[in-house]
């Protein structure tokens, strides 16, 4: 039963998102890429120690095998502000496109309960991984691999 739930998420709420901090990825720009989805909030300790190996990866893996996509969902009225979030991406070096999720739209929809948490899918489209917390460098850097490795 599980298994089906996976499968059935998709990344078609996050492309409906309107409120984007770079370039809104289109359809498109994810077709036959692994897809990484990062559910953060800038002031949670926990979300920036999950940064470093999302930089490594974003760094090192072609851009034609992986992306990297934010979803801001704020915890405090501060986290609210959009000018607080730029500062904070750019303070933590964050490159990849990030939509601001105000209205917790894109939590609802995903069933996030936690910060962070990462959602990874296959080139297909498919869930294949839910993240949550930190420490798990080495699963999300595995599984990356793994999804990548699949042609």
């Amino acid at each position: 039963m599980f298994n089906a739930l996976v499968f059935a998420v998709s990344l078609l709420p996050l492309l409906s998102a309107q409120q984007w901090l770079g370039a809104k990825p289109a359809p498109a720009d994810l077709h036959g890429k692994v897809v990484i989805v990062d559910v953060f909030t800038f002031g949670c300790i926990n979300c920036k120690h999950v940064v470093p190996e999302l930089k490594s990866l974003y760094r090192n893996t072609s851009r034609k095998d992986l992306q990297i996509i934010g979803i801001h969902t704020p915890e405090t009225p501060y986290e609210r502000v959009r000018s607080n979030v730029v500062q904070n991406l750019a303070l933590q070096g964050i490159l990849w496109p990030v939509t601001l999720d105000n209205e917790n739209a894109l939590w609802n929809a995903y069933g996030i309960q936690y910060w962070p948490t990462q959602l990874i899918f296959d080139r297909q489209g498919n869930l294949r991984k839910t993240v949550i917390g930190e420490g798990q460098d080495a699963d999300v850097m595995a599984t990356v691999k793994s999804l990548i490795a699949k042609k």
